[in-house]
């Protein structure tokens, strides 16, 4: 079971739900000093506020706490961090909210990093029986050791570690892995050997590919951006480079998505393809100017070093077609111009498949991980023509970047259907919580493909 759950009933404190509406008759047929000190406190349900109920003795009898008109599935993510240090029970889960969402989002509130300082005291949680309690533990422990990866800083995880941890996620579950470096590399996946080899032997840079299932089940490919971190390279960012740890969060959502395929044993035949590199400064590193040629054969002008996720992906997404998959789906915290477009909540979406778009979009719906389906706009296309090569890594103008780069990897991409994730892998400070890493869009997609697969 999750560190956020446990099943002792016996030690535990009720934890009652309330909607704003649901508050007034809830507390009509509560016991007038209980009905006193709702009055006293103001409470009135708001989402994430609490209300500790104590009993004659002192102690602490239940809780209180407030879903607000109870639209935010993930509402509970705020009570690890405000209510004391223990076991709750949750008697039932209201009427019209998905257990399963609530659950995950105490999950993601009760988990903390302490990899470099020690933990408090858990605060724990039983879950009703009509909760899929083993559903809830995939879904926890995936987004945990995302968000461990993500929040690990470089010292600790660079292209060598990421290897290894998909190296001990293949052994888990049986998968097969293969780990392409050196001149293998160079040959092979050449974009990647290019943007990675600035960073010296040793942060050599690799291609991880990872492969689990029947080969008689549909084939699906998964693919994350793996940039351990990114100095922009010669064209060495301005601002924004603390938290460039980040960089490799797409290859953490590809690794936790094959992590939750492979724990509910989906009938597919998976392939994950993560390149993993340091974007850095060294004598070896590539030049703006430096025409690259890719593993499809296409050649990419760098107009900018800063730009290098794509050109690492090209080479991965050109691979994952190789396998002839139905479906690609891939991951990357690719660019910033994706953040001034919908800001650090919605995870942007990009296919030209209108049925994979509306299944992700109504899955997202229904575990509350917004999606927001953005434009592969094809008269943007033109942008990214180079007078001296087939292409460029760069559009024309700072308008559009993310739509841009996301019309960069559909040249790479030979697949019936393929999904592109623009996301951030960071949240701000919200619900209680610290910023930190998080999970974007990888419990839509999760969700979407139970549902095309089971």
């Amino acid at each position: 079971m999750h560190p956020a759950f446990h099943a002792h009933p016996d030690t535990a404190v009720p934890l009652v739900l309330v909607t704003a509406k649901g508050l007034g008759p809830w507390t009509k047929e509560q016991p007038d000093r209980v009905k006193r000190l709702v009055d006293a406190a103001g409470f009135r349900g708001d989402a994430g506020k609490v209300l500790l109920l104590h009993g004659d003795d002192g102690s602490l009898a239940s809780v209180l706490a407030g879903l607000g008109e109870g639209t935010d599935g993930l509402v509970l993510a705020s009570l690890p961090g405000v209510l004391p240090a223990g076991d709750y029970v949750l008697a039932e889960v209201p009427e019209g909210m998905d257990g399963v969402t609530l659950a995950v989002g105490w999950a993601d509130g009760a988990y903390r990093f302490t990899k470099y300082k020690s933990a408090d005291r858990p605060r724990r949680l039983m879950l009703p029986k009509s909760v899929d309690q083993v559903e809830v533990d995939r879904q926890a422990e995936a987004i945990d050791w995302l968000r461990d990866l993500v929040n690990t800083p470089p010292c600790d995880l660079g292209p060598v570690e990421i290897a290894s941890e998909a190296m001990a996620l293949a052994a888990e579950f049986g998968a097969s892995i293969e780990i392409t470096e050196g001149a293998a590399l160079e040959r092979g996946f050449p974009m990647v050997h290019a943007v990675g080899k600035g960073a010296g032997a040793t942060h050599r840079p690799r291609f991880i590919e990872l492969r689990w299932g029947k080969e008689s089940d549909p084939r699906i490919a998964l693919v994350g951006k793996g940039v351990a971190f990114d100095t922009g390279g010669l064209d060495i960012k301005t601002s924004g480079m603390a938290l460039m740890k980040k960089d490799m969060g797409g290859a953490a959502h590809a690794l936790a998505l094959a992590r939750l395929v492979m724990s509910a044993g989906l009938p597919v035949r998976l392939i994950c393809c993560v390149p993993t590199v340091e974007n850095a400064i060294g004598p070896d590193a590539f030049r703006p100017s430096d025409i690259l040629k890719s593993r499809k054969g296409l050649t990419v002008e760098v107009e900018d070093t800063d730009a290098e996720g794509r050109l690492i992906l090209a080479d991965a997404l050109t691979r994952a077609s190789e396998h002839d998959p139905e479906l690609i789906i891939d991951f990357a915290t690719l660019t910033g111009a994706a953040r001034v477009a919908l800001g650090p909540d919605l995870a942007p979406l990009y296919t030209d498949d209108d049925q994979l778009a509306g299944d992700i979009l109504a899955a997202a719906k229904v575990v509350g991980d917004p999606v927001w389906r953005m434009p592969l706009w094809a008269g943007y296309e033109a942008g990214l023509k180079s007078p001296i090569a087939d292409m460029k890594n760069l559009g024309d103008g700072p308008m559009g970047g993310s739509i841009t780069a996301a019309l960069f990897l559909k040249a790479f991409v030979n697949a019936p259907s393929w999904a592109h994730f623009d996301i951030w892998a960071w949240r701000p400070a919200r619900y209680g919580r610290p910023a930190a890493a998080a999970a974007c869009g990888l419990r839509a997609v999760w969700e979407m493909l139970k549902k095309r697969y089971v």
